[in-house]
């Protein structure tokens, strides 16, 4: 079954449910032909092609032309069940791009639990002109020649955690391009396949259910271009990205929040005040309880900045851990009151004041998924309830056993503490909701508050949003795709192998895809450490046209990239790092990032450009970087 337009040809293949697309007689693109689509069940897989009733049609209407298959009635476990369903694949006539829908008709009879279609394209040329592009965190690229096998990927490539910050994936192949994306991200994600004996990599969809059903439809995109890099597939995207309303930059923030432009100023201090590990947290250190809890008081950190700036230091951000009773990722949502053995609430303020004086910014470390069961409003009625009745729990974090709060709860939460804060004198400048943006959305079950993963992102949404109605900036983890209009800045958008130890292999090579996309939306900070004489990640923070990290103290060591390095680097020296830092920030924090580059093809060489002419050269072999005004 086939369709032209504009003299692409788009065939529909009836056997596999794939499609091809062919433009001057040559196949351009192509699923792969030997995937058999298939869904999951509790009983197992069932592929596409063993429904009992199959049929095909092609249907035009003023916005499009294509075609769609239903299926009808599957033997699942032994038994013949209702199970139906409809692909539709179509061009879009305004684009050329190809869409592919699933659509859910009947699932009484048998849940399914994920979808793995379309297939991925055929790619198998292992070929480094070949090459997979993958938002793991700030960027991957994969080439066809690759010989390490990628491994797991984090939320198994769910879209809108960490494992993917924006919903696409795309690959190249000499200089043509496929970009697939995910129109409805929020039950979806990617998956690697690199066969056994192969260099390659292809790239397919799953949908997962909600709260146990396929109840909406779950689209994909593709978009298909001619003589591109990386550059052009980010560019596509971030076009697609504003039509879509995403794409709010920090020019248009800043008309609310101008206290954006100061921080675009300064570098950032991460620290904390009180820890304290509940015994029966997965951390409590049974051999040497001692190491379970410390305290350090506002009076000392106030001190501290005062030093700072003595020895020289510019504007700073301070994020504040462990700053309310009991300590550290302990009792949330009830974390107050301010802690008291640290000084409460009066040096708390004078934290503030000091930092104000000294024309710093302060913000607060906060946490509205996590729900201690040692909080005083602790409500089972108010956990994350799965669709069988259960309700998850962990002991992972300082705090002990935890549910986790349904997001639609959070805002509530967010409004509530902040304005006890408000009553006290205290008001931050910034304000840091944890996990926010790494991890998955949530669901729940319960009919009081039923909520979908899409809910639970638009939840979190509104928690920022609060934020910016209170005129404080808004910050989380990492930062995602669905968060970049209400989000100000992160804790930090790394690339991966800064999640790992020193001396593990990249697993790919690493590509600022958030920064080509995002960059003048979001401030984001980079790890200054010098881990090694060859290795010293001030150069990465210069090449993304970032913040820098003054000092950040890991609230838990050897996890979220904070070990121990083997390169001491003294304050004063650590001072002057961060002035180049700032320097160049301050001048571009509102600039686009218009491209990066392999300079002669050598991957330690790296050249970013920005919209107002500054282009950074870094050459991670030597350890030397370049700014310059090129226009």
């Amino acid at each position: 079954m086939t369709i032209t337009y504009n003299d692409v040809k788009l065939t529909y293949d009836t056997d596999t449910f794939g499609f091809s697309v062919t433009a001057g007689n040559e196949v351009r693109w192509a699923l792969d032909r030997t995937f058999r689509p298939y869904f999951l069940t509790e009983q197992g897989r069932t592929y596409f092609d063993e429904a009992l009733k199959i049929e095909h049609k092609s249907f035009h209407s003023g916005i499009a032309s294509g075609f769609y298959s239903r299926f009808e009635k599957f033997c699942i476990g032994g038994k013949e069940t209702a199970v139906s369903f409809e692909l539709c694949v179509w061009m879009e006539e305004a684009t050329g791009d190809i869409i592919c829908e699933w659509i859910p008709i009947e699932e009484s009879e048998a849940a399914v639990l994920k979808v793995y279609w379309p297939a991925p394209m055929e790619f198998t040329s292992e070929s480094e002109r070949w090459y997979s592009l993958i938002n793991l965190r700030q960027g991957i690229l994969i080439p066809n020649n690759w010989n390490e096998k990628f491994g797991k990927v984090i939320f198994e490539g769910r879209f809108g955690t960490a494992g993917s910050y924006m919903p696409w994936f795309a690959q190249v192949r000499e200089r043509r391009g496929c970009l697939t994306i995910c129109e409805t991200p929020w039950n979806a994600g990617y998956y690697l396949d690199q066969p056994d004996g192969t260099s390659y990599t292809q790239i397919g969809v799953w949908n997962d259910s909600s709260l146990g059903r396929m109840d909406h439809r779950r689209i994909i995109r593709y978009k298909f271009l001619e003589d591109c890099d990386y550059n052009d597939i980010c560019k596509v995207y971030r076009r697609y990205a504003s039509e879509c309303g995403m794409v709010r930059t920090l020019e248009e923030k800043a008309v609310r929040l101008p206290k954006i432009r100061q921080l675009t100023e300064c570098s950032f201090i991460h620290q904390g005040i009180k820890t304290y590990v509940n015994p029966e947290s997965d951390f409590y250190d049974e051999k040497e309880p001692a190491k379970n809890n410390k305290l350090t008081t506002f009076g000392s950190r106030t001190e501290e900045i005062v030093k700072w700036h003595e020895q020289g230091a510019g504007p700073v951000y301070m994020h504040l851990d462990g700053w309310a009773e009991p300590g550290y990722d302990n009792n949330h949502p009830d974390y107050y009151p301010v802690c008291r053995e640290a000084g409460g609430a009066e040096e708390m303020r004078q934290l503030e004041e000091t930092l104000h004086a000294h024309g710093d910014l302060f913000g607060i470390h906060d946490q509205y998924r996590d729900y201690y069961r040692a909080a005083e409003s602790f409500n089972e009625e108010e956990a994350c309830r799965l669709t069988d009745g259960n309700i998850p729990e962990q002991s992972c974090w300082a705090g002990g056993p935890q549910s986790y709060l349904c997001t639609s709860r959070a805002p509530y939460y967010v409004k509530r503490n902040f304005q006890r804060l408000f009553e006290q004198g205290i008001r931050p400048d910034c304000a840091y909701l944890d996990v926010f943006t790494c991890n998955e959305g949530d669901e729940c079950s319960n009919q009081r508050h039923r909520m979908t993963r899409r809910d639970s992102y638009d939840y979190r949404l509104r928690c920022f949003n609060y934020l910016e109605s209170q005129k404080i900036l808004a910050s989380s983890e990492e930062v995602n795709d669905w968060a970049v209009p209400g989000l100000v800045f992160c804790h930090y958008a790394p690339y991966d192998f800064m999640m790992g130890k020193e001396g593990i292999e990249k697993r790919g090579i690493p590509v600022p895809l958030f920064g080509l996309v995002y960059h003048d939306c979001l401030i984001i900070p980079w790890m200054m450490d010098k881990v090694t004489e060859k290795n010293d990640y001030m150069l990465y923070a210069l090449l993304n046209g970032g913040a820098p990290y003054l000092k950040r103290d890991g609230a838990y060591a050897n996890i979220d990239g904070a070990f121990e390095n083997e390169c001491h680097i003294s304050e004063k020296e650590q001072i002057e790092r961060c002035k180049v830092v700032t320097g160049l920030y301050h001048k571009i924090a509102f600039a686009e990032m218009v491209s990066h580059e392999f300079i002669g093809g050598k991957k330690e060489i790296q050249r970013t450009l920005f919209s107002d002419g500054t282009a950074v050269t870094v050459d991670l072999g030597r350890q030397e970087y370049k700014i310059e005004k090129v226009n």
